[in-house]
């Protein structure tokens, strides 16, 4: 074997692994995407109003677990395609909570603007890394790892977050595994439940 093919292997695998962690980069300063079609509009057609999106000035509609997200991602704020990062605002009534989820594309930063949040996550040797975090204190969530909030102040509170992609992605633990249509049995050997519990979670985390 030729002795520089382990280095030049170790090389490609760097590489590989840190070009693909994140949203690649731009080759523009940006891309508005125009209307029905995939390109860019021009840039001599781009405006301020491209790169400003006041959709999170107040909180959004609250959900029965207490929580009312809104994510300002690509989808919604076309001024984002191609930067490589997103936003989201949470807010929480008393003893809300943000279920178990993970984003499979990005890394995670929160910010507490007010209240007092329960946050966590879980690595992938099953150890949990929580605690209770204040107004001014920020929390990290690894990419692709499992986390969580929960209000434990006697106040409403809220979270800013920033995300590592345009579009992060998010996955609800509790509607992936009840609400996406698995195998009945498997679920019952899974989590030693019977048909009719099984059949409660289905219909709670169904798809609406």
């Amino acid at each position: 074997m030729c002795p520089k093919l382990p280095l030049l292997l170790v090389f490609f695998l760097y590489y590989a692994i840190t070009s693909l962690g994140s949203d690649p980069d731009p080759v523009q300063d940006f891309c508005i995407p125009s209307t029905g079609i995939a390109a860019c509009k021009n840039s001599s057609a781009a405006t301020v109003e491209d790169f400003v999106f006041s959709g999170i000035k107040f909180p959004g509609k609250f959900s029965e677990t207490g929580l009312a997200a809104t994510s300002v991602n690509v989808n919604i704020f076309p001024g984002l395609n191609t930067l490589g990062m997103s936003f989201v605002r949470a807010d929480f009534e008393v003893g809300g909570i943000n279920m178990p989820h993970f984003h499979p594309r990005a890394t995670e930063i929160a910010f507490v603007l007010e209240g007092k949040i329960y946050s966590g996550f879980v690595d992938t040797e099953n150890r949990i890394f929580a605690k209770v975090i204040e107004k001014g204190e920020v929390m990290v969530f690894p990419k692709g790892l499992l986390h969580f909030q929960m209000n434990v102040g006697d106040m409403p509170a809220t979270i800013l977050g920033s995300f590592d992609s345009q579009n992060p992605g998010l996955v609800r633990i509790p509607n992936a595994v009840f609400g996406s249509g698995i195998e009945e049995k498997l679920l019952e050997k899974a989590f030693g439940l019977n048909s009719k519990e099984i059949a409660k979670l289905r219909k709670r985390f169904a798809p609406h």
